[in-house]
């Protein structure tokens, strides 16, 4: 089944992830405020919006790092909110952070190790270390090296692989493309091309707004902790507020 066909049939049926009102604060500064987004099965969904908007808090809360005040976050009909990060991963909900965030001082092989801890992941953990390096056939090449001594682009294959390497249904990416210049950006946003390709869910934070567009199936637009848009991503693409806010046209 291809990746349109799966959105297709997805959209039929319950998301995979479903957010509620949810609502975000630390100490008494709130950073969501009442959002409601649904993922389904097969899509990409982008999340853009300007610094500061409450993009992170929000890959954060849906991942069980930071708990939210209020609302629901249902994940494969599953209520999530509340549970810790740990959990939420071992449900098949990963995460790619931002600043890729590996381990410097271990090797990539360890890094990719520490992916496969998960108990979901353990039984098919071999399988996907040989698929992740099909996938990234650097990593295998820099197998013993310290992850820490990597160029930026590699450390986000690195950080995609120990992701991959914990068997999720649903990825969410936050800002990958940050720091990495653009030959390796176009790299990046292939390799998520290639997994919503292969039935990946995604959900995308990216300061690339147009790449992320014509990525995305849907997309969602934050400011100021609320969606104030949604959309298709070529509709979005095409929409005026869009281009005067985000792209500069």
């Amino acid at each position: 089944m291809t990746s349109t066909h799966a959105a297709a049939k997805a959209s039929a049926a319950s998301p995979l992830l479903s957010v509620r009102d949810l609502a975000v604060f630390y100490g008494d500064a709130q950073a969501l405020d009442g959002v409601s987004l649904d993922v389904n099965e097969g899509e990409i969904v982008a999340i853009i919006g300007a610094n500061g908007a409450g993009k992170t808090s929000l890959i954060r809360s849906i991942g069980g790092v930071v708990p939210a005040r209020s609302g629901s976050v249902r994940f494969d009909g599953r209520e999530i909110a509340g549970l810790p990060s740990h959990v939420v991963c071992d449900l098949g909900l990963g995460q790619v952070a931002e600043g890729r965030q590996v381990f410097p001082n271990m090797s990539v092989l360890e890094n990719l190790e520490i992916g496969a801890m998960l108990p979901r992941a353990r039984a098919g953990a071999a399988k996907t270390l040989e698929a992740v390096f099909a996938m990234f056939p650097r990593l295998r090449e820099r197998v013993a090296q310290p992850a820490g001594t990597l160029s930026g682009g590699e450390q986000q294959m690195l950080a995609i692989g120990r992701c991959l390497m914990g068997a999720p249904r649903l990825i969410m990416f936050d800002e990958p493309s940050m720091g990495l210049a653009p030959a390796v950006v176009l790299e990046v946003l292939n390799v998520i091309r290639q997994l919503h390709g292969r039935g990946m869910t995604v959900m995308l934070v990216e300061q690339n707004v147009a790449a992320s567009l014509r990525l995305a199936d849907r997309a969602y637009v934050l400011e100021n902790g609320s969606i104030v848009l949604s959309g298709k991503g070529s509709e979005l693409l095409g929409d005026e507020r869009i281009k005067q806010a985000y792209l500069g046209l």
